[in-house]
């Protein structure tokens, strides 16, 4: 009788209501059903004392992340594109767990950009001890010969190019810290690929190679640098990607049977972040609904 429920709320999940959005990365305020950001669990004090900046943290693996790392103590800046509506919720959400938020808007594929988006951080909360990676862009395209070179130079500035921005302008605060942290958001596309989204993928694989080569680079000053590969996860970029056929599908070919939500991929960063991860840099964690991708 147990079994039999169990299967049918699984069956539930598993789908989505058709629907889709017309521009990246996508609004969580119209997604149906919203994504499970909220982390289970009591307040802890695993990241108490020390503050973040997460890239992309308005909405779904980001928003996720940022109310994980308030209920474990620590103050968040949020970097966003233009989602006012989903930047606001989230600033709600952390300082409802009385931690400080600091909203920025801009777009990361700017270096000056991403120097402002540190100094506010750190002007803020007077230190930054733990950098998010997380924002990135896709494009389904059926053929190589339709990726413009336009969308080759977005796709790229913004999954990849910033990730090196933001960390050579985070660097100096990073080695003040008594455990400073970066975590890069890669996928599970890095290691199975992807046929139509070959220059998402290329920059997804190119983020674990950057994770590795600046963990070794970092490991002298202290600083740890890793990364998660979520697989299929119910966030924003989704509805803005797919059509809404492929939406309705979403995460139902993974061996689980369905899409992850993002408060699924959260405990994962706050893992890294902490002093519980203190023996690991140079690793990625894969969360991705039973996909052995031997990475």
């Amino acid at each position: 009788m147990n079994s039999s429920k169990n299967a049918g709320a699984s069956h539930e999940r598993r789908l989505r209501s058709r629907q889709h959005q017309d521009d990246q990365p996508g609004h969580e305020s119209l997604m149906r059903p919203r994504p499970r950001f909220m982390p289970e669990g009591r307040p802890g004090d695993r990241l108490l004392g020390r503050s973040a900046l997460i890239t992309g943290g308005d909405s779904g693996i980001g928003r996720a992340v940022a109310a994980a790392f308030a209920l474990q103590g620590a103050d968040v800046a949020i970097g966003y594109y233009d989602e006012h509506e989903d930047a606001w919720e989230t600033h709600g959400v952390v300082e409802s767990m009385g931690r400080r938020c600091e909203l920025v808007k801009g777009d990361i594929r700017d270096p000056e950009f991403c120097c402002e988006l540190v100094d506010r951080a750190v002007d803020r909360f007077g230190r930054l001890d733990i950098l998010v990676n997380n924002a990135a862009v896709q494009f389904p395209q059926e053929s190589i010969r339709d990726i413009c070179p336009e969308q080759l130079r977005e796709t790229f500035e913004t999954n990849i190019f910033s990730m090196f921005y933001l960390c050579s302008a985070a660097l100096e605060h990073l080695r003040r810290a008594e455990s400073g942290s970066i975590i890069n958001t890669t996928s599970v596309t890095a290691y199975r690929g992807s046929e139509g989204l070959v220059d998402y993928a290329s920059t997804k694989g190119a983020i674990v190679a950057f994770t590795r080569s600046l963990a070794l680079q970092l490991v002298e000053d202290g600083i740890r640098v890793n990364a998660v590969a979520p697989g299929p996860i119910w966030t924003p970029l989704i509805p803005a990607t797919f059509d809404a056929d492929k939406v309705s599908r979403f995460g139902s070919s993974v061996p689980m049977g369905r899409a992850g939500e993002p408060a699924e991929v959260a405990g994962a960063y706050v893992y890294l972040a902490s002093d519980d991860a203190s023996y690991m840099t140079g690793q990625v964690l894969h969360v991705n609904g039973g996909e052995i991708v031997n990475g």
